[in-house]
């Protein structure tokens, strides 16, 4: 069958009342269907994202039964309240759960979640290349994705009708990074010159890109550039190269074992940039803390969420209190996200009131989650006409004392930021 490429503007024409009519196939009206919603999870569970990949499977496991089961002390949490979704007569999400360990099995298990476990919509993959081609297994078949973790800008520019994305790009982020800069000089920082240490998959190549576009058009100076396979054996030619470079502050695109190997290697090396600022990723993880300790202090990332921003939004609090009680830890920057994207694409479902994919995609279009209905510092979730959440943001957060905490913007800080961070000689 030829697949006709149609805006989303049309398939919510084509959505009626009862039924919809895609490419031959009718949609089952809701009221005809029964038993739990099959949703397909596409994330990392084995090779060397599966911690990450673990994280991300609990707090997605923690919303789904947040969504099935009333949980009122959450409210206003998005499907906090009720059992199940209430415009499907309370029925409850299934979660199928595939191993996408690289980009050849993300697609392949999509094809198969799709195929022979007959999902009605699939959530990952983390990784942005392992997304891409997931994703493009799910465009082809004309079944909804939604992503909350990955920032390559690029997947949000494909011109794709059935992805949806609700947390920030690496444009978005990166310009934090910039304006956070700025404030800082004008504080009396010395911030010219700039090095980038970055993974070269999807997710670093492209936010390499952006940095250094970036920095070019605000007036900075690229000292160094290095690039690598992950996971790197060892990264001490690259940091050697950094340091001869001498700069102001180091940005990192890394992975878990990537910024582990990248901490032990400068201390190796007894050198440490005046300041370490990551697009997230391996450096917000509670894996990076265990098995770096004290030596991965005073790093800095953007981050979509921190435990901190519980002192401004009680709800924080209470979801993370909750996680707490079920895995002996606390949610971390990424896996909030997962979290919030797995409420996001229920409640697109319960407002498309059925489990067609065109109804799915009218509730994704719909979608218009108030800020105070979700533990994000958001605005709220709304997406444009490429699928892409207009209300994305993030903070900045500095690892200090055990404790990622937000640092900038500077009426939102907890606490100051060390800059520049101390040399290993002078760390207690």
């Amino acid at each position: 069958m030829k697949l006709r490429r149609v805006t989303r503007r049309t398939l919510l024409r084509w959505v009626g009342g009862g039924a919809a009519v895609l490419g031959g196939l009718r949609a089952v009206p809701a009221s005809a269907q029964a038993g739990d919603i099959k949703v397909g999870m596409l994330y990392p569970l084995s090779g060397s994202l599966a911690l990450i990949g673990r994280d991300m499977r609990q707090a997605i496991d923690l919303a789904a039964d947040i969504v099935n089961t009333p949980h009122p002390e959450l409210a206003p949490l998005t499907l906090a309240a009720p059992a199940g979704l209430p415009k499907l007569g309370g029925r409850k999400m299934q979660l199928v759960w595939a191993d996408a360990k690289d980009p050849a099995t993300a697609r392949a298990e999509a094809e198969r979640l799709i195929d022979q476990e007959k999902v009605v919509a699939l959530m990952g993959c983390y990784a942005s290349a392992y997304t891409a081609t997931a994703s493009l297994a799910a465009e082809t078949r004309g079944i909804p994705f939604l992503n909350a973790e990955s920032s390559s800008p690029t997947l949000t520019q494909r011109g794709f009708k059935w992805f949806f994305r609700t947390g920030p790009t690496d444009e978005t982020f990166t310009a934090m990074f910039f304006q956070m800069f700025g404030d800082l000089r004008k504080r009396g920082k010395r911030i010219q010159k700039l090095a980038i240490l970055s993974e070269n998959t999807e997710f670093g190549a492209t936010a390499a890109k952006v940095e250094q576009a970036q920095a070019k058009a605000q007036g900075y100076q690229m000292a160094a550039v290095e690039m690598y396979t992950s996971p790197p054996a060892t990264l001490e030619a690259e940091l050697n190269r950094i340091h001869a470079a001498s700069p102001d502050a180091l940005i990192a695109n890394s992975y878990l074992i990537d910024a582990v190997t990248t901490i032990k290697a400068l201390k190796t090396m007894r050198y440490f940039p005046p300041a370490l600022v990551a697009q997230d990723a391996g450096y917000v993880l509670p894996d990076y803390i265990k098995d770096t300790g004290k030596d991965g202090y005073y790093i800095m990332s953007r981050a979509s969420w921190a435990l901190g921003l519980g002192a401004r939004k009680r709800l924080v609090g209470r979801v993370n209190d909750l996680y707490r009680s079920r895995y002996n830890e606390d949610m971390d920057e990424t896996n909030a996200r997962s979290f919030t994207g797995l409420l996001t694409l229920a409640n697109a479902i319960n407002l498309g009131g059925g489990t067609s994919p065109t109804q799915i995609l009218q509730g994704l279009l719909m979608t218009d989650i108030p800020e105070a209905d979700t533990i994000m510092p958001w605005k709220g979730i709304k997406f444009d006409k490429d699928g892409q959440n207009l209300y994305a943001s993030g903070v900045m957060v500095q690892l200090l004392d055990g404790k990622y905490k937000v640092v900038w913007p500077f009426d939102l800080a907890e606490t100051s930021i060390v800059w520049p961070a101390p040399a290993w000689d002078k760390r207690s």
